[in-house]
C-alpha cells in the first residue's frame, strides 16, 4: 500500500484569510490526522503493520510552519465551537443529533492529536517510521512534472536534490524511495535519482509493461532500470481501481457519507456566516449529515454504523481478492509477487470519508485472519528479492491517458517556454556566481525557490481542470515574475534588500536551499 500525501505549498502571511489554505487545513483533519490516531492504536495493540507513504516537501513545509499551525488551531477552534452550537441546533432531530455529537468527538481528538506532537504532525510520521511500520518516502521539490522539465534537466536535478536534502534534515536520514510527481516518468532520470542516492520509484502500469525488454513479470516484481540499477516499482490495476473508483470501486457504496452535501452550504446564511469566508464564499465546514444514498439527488441521514460495516466488509473482500489475486500468479511466476496499490492519501478520509477505516481494517485482518500474504515495504521486498530483471521502463504519467496530456493542453501549454527560459536563466546564474555570499546569495537562493514554486504540477493541473484556475494562474506568474525580477537584479547589482525580504518572508520554503542544486 503506497498513500502519496501531497499537497501545493500555499502559504499567504500578507492576507489574514486565505480561502486555498483550507485545503491543507482539510487535508489535515480528515485525512492526516485519521491516518495518525490509526497508526497509534494499531501500534498500542501491536498490530504488525506496513505501509509507504510520501510526504511531499512541500507538505512537510506547511505541516512544519509555525503560522499556518498556529492558523489551523484557530480554523480547528472554530470547528469545535461550530459543532457545538450544531449540537444546540440539532437536539430534537434524533439522527443529525448524534451526527453532530459524533463530528464534535471527531474534532476535539483532532484537536487532542496535533496538540500532543506540539502542532507538527511531521513528527507522528517520523515516529512511526523509526518504529519501522511506515517508510516515508520523498517526492520532487515541489511536485514539478519531470518529463515536461527534460528540456532542461538541471531543473529536474534541483528538484530531486533539494528533496532528498530537506527530508534529510527532517527525518534524520537519507530517503530510500521517491514517488516521481504525477507518476511522470522519463528515460534517463534514473541516473539523476541514483545519483542523489534514491534506490526505487513508482510507474503506472504501462511505464513498466512498454519497456524494452517487456518485463518478464509485468508490474508484479520490480525491475531495475538498465545502466543506473534503480528499482522500479509499477501500479497494480485490479486492486487500484477497487479503491479509488467511486462507480466501480468500494467508495460509491451508497452507505458510505455524501461528500457533495455540507452544512457550509446547506444551512441558512446567517447561522453559518461566522464559520465560511469572511468575504461570504460558502465553504465546506467537514460536517456533512447524509449518505450517497443513490444516484439521484435525494439524500438519507448518514448511519455511521451501517458506514463502519460496509467498511469491514470491503476490507475483507479487498483481503480475500489479494489472497487469490496471489494464489494464482505464484502458480503463474514460481516467485513471490508483490502487488503495489497507490494511491493520493486524501482519497483516505477526505473524499471517502471512511478510508482510514476501512484500511484499519485491512491491515488488522491480513495481521490476524490469514497468513497467505502480507503487508511490506518496497525496500523490505529489494532486500528480500535482491535479483531482478534489467529492463528500459517507458515514458509515461498516471492520469488522463496516461502520457503527460493532463499537465500539457490548451488551458496550459502556454507555461513551459516560461518554466524553460526561467530553467536556463538558472542554471546561467548557478554557473556564472559560484562563489558569492550576503545579499548575492540570499537572492540567488530565492531565484531557485521561485522557479521551484514556479514548477508545481499543481498549477498545470488545476488549470487543466477548471478549478481555481485564477488562483493558479496567478501563483504561476508571480513566481514567475518573482525569478525574473532577482535574474535581472543579480546581474545588473541592484539587489532590492527591502523586496527581497518581503518575498523570502512569503516564499519562505526550504530555508536550507543552496542555488548550486541548480547545475
Amino acid at each position: 500500500m503506497v498513500l502519496h500525501g501531497h499537497l501545493p505549498f500555499v502559504r499567504h502571511p500578507e492576507h489574514e484569510d486565505f480561502l486555498e489554505e483550507d485545503w491543507l487545513y482539510e487535508a489535515i483533519t480528515e485525512t492526516y490526522v485519521p491516518l495518525i490516531l490509526m497508526f497509534e492504536s494499531l501500534t498500542s495493540e501491536n498490530i504488525d503493520f506496513r505501509l509507504t507513504m510520501t510526504l511531499s516537501p512541500t507538505l512537510i513545509s506547511m505541516l512544519s510552519d509555525p503560522l499556518l499551525q498556529e492558523r489551523y488551531s484557530k480554523h480547528l477552534n472554530k470547528l469545535i465551537e461550530l459543532s457545538y452550537k450544531e449540537i444546540e441546533r440539532t437536539a430534537w432531530q434524533g439522527q443529525f443529533h448524534n451526527l453532530a455529537l459524533m463530528y464534535r468527538d471527531q474534532f476535539c481528538k483532532t484537536r487532542d492529536c496535533f496538540e500532543r506532537y506540539h502542532r507538527n504532525l511531521v513528527n507522528a510520521f517520523k515516529k512511526f517510521q523509526d518504529l519501522g511500520k511506515l517508510e516515508v518516502i520523498t517526492c520532487g521539490a515541489t511536485h514539478g512534472y519531470f518529463p515536461l522539465m527534460d528540456a532542461c534537466k538541471d531543473s529536474v536535478r534541483a528538484q530531486v536534490r533539494v528533496a532528498v536534502s530537506h527530508y534529510e534534515s527532517v527525518f534524520g536520514r537519507p530517503p530510500r524511495g521517491i514517488w516521481l510527481p504525477e507518476c511522470g516518468y522519463y528515460p534517463g532520470h534514473d541516473e539523476i535519482l541514483r545519483e542523489a542516492g534514491i534506490r526505487y520509484f513508482f510507474t503506472d502500469s504501462h511505464g513498466l509493461l512498454h519497456g524494452t525488454p517487456r518485463p518478464k513479470y509485468g508490474v508484479f516484481a520490480p525491475v531495475y532500470c538498465k545502466g543506473s540499477g534503480v528499482a522500479c516499482f509499477s501500479r497494480d490495476l485490479e486492486s487500484s481501481k477497487q479503491v479509488w473508483s467511486s462507480v466501480e470501486g468500494y467508495p460509491g457504496d451508497y452507505n458510505y457519507r455524501e461528500f457533495y452535501r455540507d452544512i457550509g452550504f446547506d444551512l441558512e446564511h446567517d447561522y453559518i456566516k461566522p464559520y465560511i469566508h469572511p468575504d461570504g464564499i460558502r465553504i465546506n465546514t467537514g460536517i456533512k449529515y447524509y449518505r450517497i444514498t443513490g444516484t439521484t439527488n435525494h439524500k438519507e441521514p448518514y448511519v455511521p454504523e451501517w458506514a463502519r460495516q460496509r467498511a469491514a466488509e470491503h476490507a475483507g473482500n479487498f483481503m480475500f481478492n489479494r489472497q487469490k489475486q496471489v494464489e494464482y500468479l505464484y502458480d503463474f511466476m514460481q516467485k513471490k509477487p508483490i502487488i503495489i496499490s497507490p494511491y493520493d492519501a486524501e482519497l483516505f478520509g477526505h473524499w471517502w470519508y471512511e478510508g482510514p477505516q476501512w484500511l484499519e481494517f485491512l491491515i488488522r485482518k491480513i495481521a490476524c485472519d490469514q497468513d497467505d500474504i502480507r503487508m511490506i515495504t518496497p525496500s523490505e521486498y529489494l532486500t528480500e528479492n535482491p535479483r531482478n530483471q534489467v529492463i528500459n521502463p517507458s515514458m509515461s504519467s498516471w492520469g488522463w491517458k496516461g502520457y503527460s496530456e493532463m499537465w500539457l493542453q490548451g488551458s496550459n501549454d502556454w507555461i513551459y517556454r516560461h518554466l524553460h527560459t526561467a530553467s536556463e536563466r538558472m542554471t546561467e546564474l548557478s554557473k556564472n556566481y559560484s562563489d558569492v555570499n550576503g545579499l548575492a546569495k540570499r537572492a540567488l537562493n530565492q531565484a531557485l525557490r521561485e522557479l521551484l514554486l514556479a514548477q508545481s504540477s499543481d498549477w498545470a493541473f488545476i488549470l487543466g481542470t477548471g478549478t481555481h484556475t485564477s488562483y493558479a494562474e496567478r501563483r504561476t506568474k508571480d513566481h514567475l515574475l518573482r525569478f525574473n525580477r532577482l535574474y535581472e537584479d543579480i546581474k545588473t547589482g541592484a539587489i532590492d534588500e527591502g523586496w527581497l525580504s518581503d518575498i523570502e518572508y512569503k516564499d519562505n520554503i526550504f530555508p536550507g536551499i543552496d542555488y548550486k542544486a541548480h547545475q
